[in-house]
């Protein structure tokens, strides 16, 4: 699952990856985590969303709103299979893009183009 991760989430611009509490591999995009996943198995993993697709991902067998992260529209994935590759990758652009509008424009402009 880390490998999958990683390859969806290198192809944005500016996003770095950097080991947090000594057990979590989280992906950044400036100072701020995008996407955060355990490096122990079963390696599940978190990911900010919009709110439509909160309510909408944890309505599904296996995804949580993400504990202490769930009223920032966090969600925790505990079965992978819940959800399709393409669709991993559309959320974790969504999760991206969420967390780097938030950045002051003179970080998003170094960052370059989506």
């Amino acid at each position: 699952m880390i490998d999958k991760l990683r390859s969806i989430c290198s192809r944005f611009p500016g996003v770095t990856e950097d080991i947090k509490w000594g057990a979590d591999l989280c992906f950044c995009v400036g100072p701020k985590m995008f996407c955060v996943v355990g490096i122990e198995a079963p390696h599940n993993f978190s990911f900010k969303c919009s709110e439509e697709n909160f309510e909408t991902l944890t309505e599904r067998d296996g995804i949580i709103p993400a504990p202490y992260m769930a009223k920032h529209l966090w969600v925790a994935v505990r079965k992978p299979s819940a959800l399709k590759k393409d669709e991993l990758a559309q959320l974790l652009e969504e999760s991206y893009t969420l967390v780097r509008s938030k950045l002051p424009k003179k970080v998003q402009e170094k960052l370059g183009q989506l």
